[in-house]
């Protein structure tokens, strides 16, 4: 637990010191739980947005991108079920004085018999080495199934307790000996429901104002405009519409940097279908997710499907994809099958008819949806926390470097003069002028080329470019690669040839 702590901590002042996350509002004390992007930060975002938006618009014949307004009808909030049902289970400690959420506290400790039968899985695989078969493993050894037993036993006691009776989690929450993650106490109040949603008001003046909410997801902003995207688009189904946007939700329990936020961003794709086939589409867009996420090289083992126990009041199937954080597996992003609840529940609140015609059936239907759901932040953080290294090198020194996938990087090429004199200079900025319009280049020539080196590989920058006197003499540089510091000398009129393949959109898109 300490070493993940220390690992999340070096992460966020990491992020702070080389420009990725700022606290919000640092200057006044700040806000809890809201955080500014800062010049780099902004720059690996807006490549993760653009690799999301590529794969999923560009790459997709049937899918087409819209961006809905954050002040919606607060009649959609009724009608989507938020009013209602948008409630967290929260427990406090009477004792630390803090909140969290009974149902994580929960499956965090069930999450602990996942780590049991983990360490018997490695234990045989040390023993048995090659021979090694790890599915018959898993599947016959008395403790790692007793493990999961457990563990699948709490979940579903969770589940039950969560639908019928709070009071239930509290009494399975002290059965369980659970206490509060940083002081152990275990006097704890009872579970409440808390709504999330941030209210506020439209209008000139207080009598006249109405009232609405910050969205607290983007997803209704595409039920919404279904209508308007099918017919003007000339839409047949199965097809998609696509959003990245910003939502609100008022967290009491908000920690871990910037993984659970009260403003944050999303990329959503609602997949609208037959009813009938949803379940086919919903394991084809698992797997396909799964697989925009491999390929930014992060390593499959930090991956995994968990498959809700309780599902939501709108689904029929629903999973999330896990990555290891430096605080465990958490949620990476949702696949829901959501059924028509969406679509059929805005023609009930409207009064208007939201259907779709099906020439080869000749009828008339509502039709079903597969959301695909993925926090832009949370993203963000297992990019960033995954890609953060502390390297000792051979001569004795160490170096800190992010090995973020090239394409991604925010700079993806940084260019050195040597010296600050005999027109080196002038010819490092030359190159700069010719490679900007293709690539995000920095152009650098304060302190030592060692120094440089070092602050580049912090954030992460896939290679540097250094112009000597020889570079006058041959139209020659040094490049350096960010991952294994090797220098090679090529020419000036290569450097495209070279840094394209790795940093270009298209290195990520074709592993698709």
């Amino acid at each position: 637990m300490k070493s993940q702590e220390d690992a999340l901590k070096k992460v966020v002042a990491h992020a702070k010191e080389y420009g990725f996350v700022f606290p919000s509002s640092e200057l006044y004390d700040g806000l809890s739980a809201i955080y500014d992007y800062g010049q780099n930060g902004v720059e690996l975002k807006n490549n993760l947005k653009q690799y999301w938006w590529k794969a999923m618009v560009q790459l997709n014949d049937n899918i087409t991108g819209i961006d809905s307004a954050i002040f919606m009808h607060p009649t959609i909030w009724k009608a989507s079920g938020h009013v209602d049902a948008f409630n967290d289970p929260l427990i406090d400690n009477k004792d630390s004085k803090k909140r969290f959420r009974a149902d994580v506290l929960v499956e965090d400790f069930a999450e602990k018999f996942e780590e049991k039968a983990k360490k018997e899985i490695e234990k045989a695989k040390k023993r048995f080495g090659e021979d090694f078969d790890q599915e018959q493993f898993e599947s016959t050894h008395p403790k790692v199934l007793e493990y999961r037993k457990q563990k699948q036993e709490i979940l579903d006691r969770l589940a039950k307790t969560l639908e019928t009776d709070l009071s239930k989690t509290k009494e399975l929450i002290e059965e369980l000996g659970i206490g509060d993650p940083e002081t152990g106490s275990k006097n704890w109040t009872e579970v409440r429901q808390f709504n999330l949603m941030f209210g506020t008001k439209l209008g000139s003046t207080a009598d006249t104002a109405t009232d609405l909410y910050l969205r607290p997801e983007t997803a209704q902003g595409i039920f919404v405009n279904y209508l308007n995207v099918q017919k003007t688009g000339r839409k047949k189904l199965p097809f998609g519409i696509a959003q990245i946007g910003k939502a609100f939700r008022n967290e009491i329990v908000a920690r871990q940097f910037i993984f659970r936020m009260r403003e944050f961003e999303q990329m959503e794709m609602q997949f609208f279908v037959a009813p009938g086939s949803e379940l086919s589409f919903f394991e084809e867009w698992k797997n396909k997710r799964l697989n925009w996420h491999l390929a930014l090289g992060l390593g499959k083992e930090n991956y995994r499907f968990h498959d809700h126990e309780k599902l939501a009041h709108y689904a029929n199937a629903a999973t999330d994809i896990e990555f290891q954080f430096p605080f465990g597996f958490k949620e990476l992003e949702g696949i829901h099958s959501r059924t028509d609840f969406d679509l059929s529940a805005h023609e009930k609140f409207s009064g208007k008819k939201i259907q779709y015609f099906d020439p080869e059936l000749n009828k008339n239907y509502v039709p079903y949806v597969v959301e695909t759901s993925v926090g832009l932040d949370r993203l963000f953080l297992a990019v960033l926390s995954n890609s953060y290294n502390e390297e000792s090198l051979e001569d004795g020194t160490s170096r800190t470097v992010l090995a973020l996938p090239p394409a991604i990087a925010p700079t993806k090429l940084a260019i050195f003069p040597l010296v600050k004199k005999d027109g080196l200079p002038e010819y490092a900025q030359k190159i700069f002028n010719d490679l900007k319009y293709d690539y995000n280049v920095m152009y650098e020539d304060k302190d030592a080329i060692g120094k440089r080196y070092r602050r580049q590989d912090a954030i992460g920058t896939p290679y540097c470019i250094t112009v000597d006197h020889d570079t006058l003499k041959d139209n020659t540089v040094t490049i350096r690669d960010r991952d294994t510091m090797t220098q090679e000398r090529v020419s000036v009129d290569s450097l495209r040839e070279l840094i394209d393949p790795k940093v270009n959109m298209k290195s990520l898109l074709k592993n698709l």
